[in-house]
C-alpha cells in the first residue's frame, strides 16, 4: 500500500492512497466465490453455477462493496502508518477503477492540532472564600415563607404586596391592542411584573372600585409598536387580598420534605443544602477562571469539523429549551453558536492535553463523594447513589466533570492564587434560594 501526504492549509491534509490490484482482485474473487455457492440463477442447481456467469452477473456489486470495504479498512492503517490523527470524517475521492489496474483514492480531512500549553503560572485566579452564617441561614427562611406566602381577602384599600384580583383593557391613541386585555388576573403590588405606574396606580383601590390608569410603555419595551407609547387603562378591582407568611411549622416543613426533627431539623437541613450550594459556586466561579486563563495562554486552531459539530449540538439544545415547535436545528444560523461553540471546542482540546502531559485519570473517591453529595439532596440518596453506579451514562458524566475539577486542581497548584473573603449572597449570585427537597411553590402569580 502507497501513502503519500501532503498539508493543504494548516490543519487540513491530502491523503493518497494507493491498493494493489492484487489485495482488491482477491477480495472480488472471494466475494464471487461466497456468492456462488447460495446464488440461484435460472437454468443451473444451487451451487452449480459456473464462476463466469457469476463474475458477469454479480462481479459489478461486488467488486464496488470491496472498494467501500478496502477504502475504510485501507484508510485507518494509513492513517496510523503516517501518525495522522482525523478531526472528523474525511471526504474521499476514489479515482478510475479499471479490473486488474492498482486503485487509488484521494482522502481529505483535518488533523487534530498539536498543542503546547502554556505556562500555568501565567494564570491568575481569584478564589473565594466564604461560609454560611446564622444572620444568612435567618433570611434564607424568610425567603423561604415569602415564596409560600398565601393570600388572604381583606375589606380595605389595596396597599404594597397585597395581591388583587382585577379585569383590564388597555388602549393605545384609543385603540386596544393585542396582550392588552385580561381578566380575572392577579397582580401583586410593588411585584414590578406590569409596566411603571400600572401597579402604583392600584395602590389605595378597593374591591368593587373602576379605575382609569394612564401610563407609559418604556421606550426598551420588548414590543416595538408600543415602545414610548402612552397608554390608557380601564380597570375593573375585584378583590384585594392581604399577603400571610406561613408560620415555621410542621406543615410547613413537610413541603419540602423535611417530616421529622421540628424547627432544629429544617434549620439544618437549610443549612446543608445552603452549604452545598455555596461549594458549587466557589467551585464554579474558580473553575470558570482557570478555564478563561487556559484559553488566554493557549492559542488554539480549531478544526472545523469539530466546530461545525459542536454547533449543530448548541442549535439542538436551544431548540429544546425553546420547545421547537415547527423549528428545525438547521434553520437556525450558525453565526449565533459560532462564538460559543469555538470557546468549547479550544477548551476541550486544551483540557484534553492537560490531561494527556500530565497522565490525569478520574479520581474514584471523588467520583464517589460526587454522587453522595448529588444524591443528599434527595429523600432516598442511596437509591440515587445506586442508580448512578448501575447507568454507565451517567457515572461517565460525573467522571468527566471530576476530571475537569482535576484539571482546575493542577492549573491551580501553578497559578498566581489570591484568596478573597466574601459573604454568602455575594458568593452564590446569581443562584435561586437553597430550598430542601420537595421544594413547595409559591400561591402568588409571578
Amino acid at each position: 500500500m502507497q501513502v503519500s501526504v501532503e498539508t493543504i492549509s494548516g490543519l487540513e491534509r491530502r491523503m493518497t492512497v494507493g491498493i494493489p490490484a492484487e489485495r482488491i482482485e482477491n477480495e472480488v474473487n472471494k466475494r464471487l466465490q461466497q456468492t456462488a455457492s447460495r446464488a440461484r440463477v435460472d437454468g443451473f442447481r444451487p451451487g452449480k453455477v459456473p464462476m463466469s456467469v457469476i463474475r458477469k452477473r454479480f462481479g459489478g456489486s461486488a467488486r464496488q462493496e470491496v472498494i467501500g470495504e478496502v477504502i475504510q479498512s485501507s484508510f485507518y492503517e494509513a492513517i496510523m502508518q503516517e501518525k495522522l490523527n482525523p478531526a472528523g470524517a474525511p471526504s474521499v475521492e476514489p479515482k478510475e477503477l479499471n479490473e486488474g489496474k492498482d486503485f487509488e483514492y484521494i482522502a481529505t480531512f483535518e488533523v487534530y492540532p498539536e498543542l503546547t500549553l502554556g505556562d500555568f503560572g501565567d494564570i491568575s485566579v481569584e478564589r473565594i472564600e466564604s461560609e454560611v452564617t446564622d444572620a444568612d441561614l435567618e433570611k434564607m427562611l424568610e425567603i423561604l415563607r415569602k415564596q409560600n406566602t398565601v393570600y388572604e381577602t381583606v375589606e380595605r384599600a389595596a396597599q404594597n404586596e397585597d395581591q388583587l384580583t382585577v379585569d383590564f383593557t388597555g388602549r393605545v391613541d384609543g385603540e386596544a391592542f393585542q396582550g392588552g386585555t385580561a381578566s380575572n388576573t392577579q397582580i401583586v403590588l410593588g411585584s414590578g411584573r406590569m409596566i411603571p405606574g400600572f401597579e402604583e396606580g392600584l395602590v389605595g383601590a378597593k374591591a368593587g372600585d373602576s379605575l382609569t390608569l394612564n401610563v407609559t410603555f418604556p421606550e426598551d419595551y420588548q414590543n416595538l409598536e408600543l415602545a414610548g407609547k402612552a397608554a390608557e387603562f380601564e380597570v375593573v378591582v375585584h378583590s384585594v387580598a392581604a399577603p400571610v407568611l406561613p408560620e415555621l411549622n410542621d406543615e410547613f416543613f413537610a413541603k419540602f420534605g423535611v417530616e421529622e426533627g421540628g424547627l432544629e431539623g429544617f434549620r439544618a437541613e437549610v443549612r446543608k443544602n445552603m452549604e452545598r450550594e455555596l461549594r458549587q459556586a466557589i467551585k464554579g466561579q474558580t473553575k470558570t477562571q482557570v478555564m478563561d486563563g487556559l484559553l488566554a495562554t493557549n492559542q488554539v486552531e480549531v478544526p472545523k469539523a469539530l466546530l461545525g459539530s459542536e454547533i449543530d449540538r448548541l442549535r439542538e439544545q436551544a431548540v429544546q429549551q425553546f420547545g421547537g415547535g415547527n423549528i428545525k436545528p438547521e434553520q437556525l444560523p450558525a453565526e449565533l453558536f459560532e462564538e460559543q461553540a469555538k470557546r468549547r471546542v479550544s477548551l476541550g482540546l486544551i483540557v484534553a492535553e492537560v490531561v494527556k502531559q500530565n497522565d490525569i485519570k478520574p479520581d474514584n473517591d471523588r467520583v464517589r463523594a460526587m454522587v453522595e453529595d448529588l444524591a443528599s439532596a434527595y429523600q432516598e440518596p442511596e437509591q440515587v447513589v445506586n442508580w448512578y453506579f448501575q447507568n454507565e451514562q451517567q457515572l461517565a458524566e460525573i467522571q468527566s466533570v471530576v476530571l475537569e475539577e482535576q484539571v482546575v486542581d493542577t492549573v491551580l497548584q501553578k497559578a498566581k492564587v489570591t484568596d478573597k473573603q466574601v459573604s454568602y449572597e455575594d458568593a452564590v449570585k446569581p443562584a435561586q434560594p437553597a430550598a430542601p427537597s420537595g421544594e413547595a411553590e409559591s400561591g402568588a402569580d409571578e
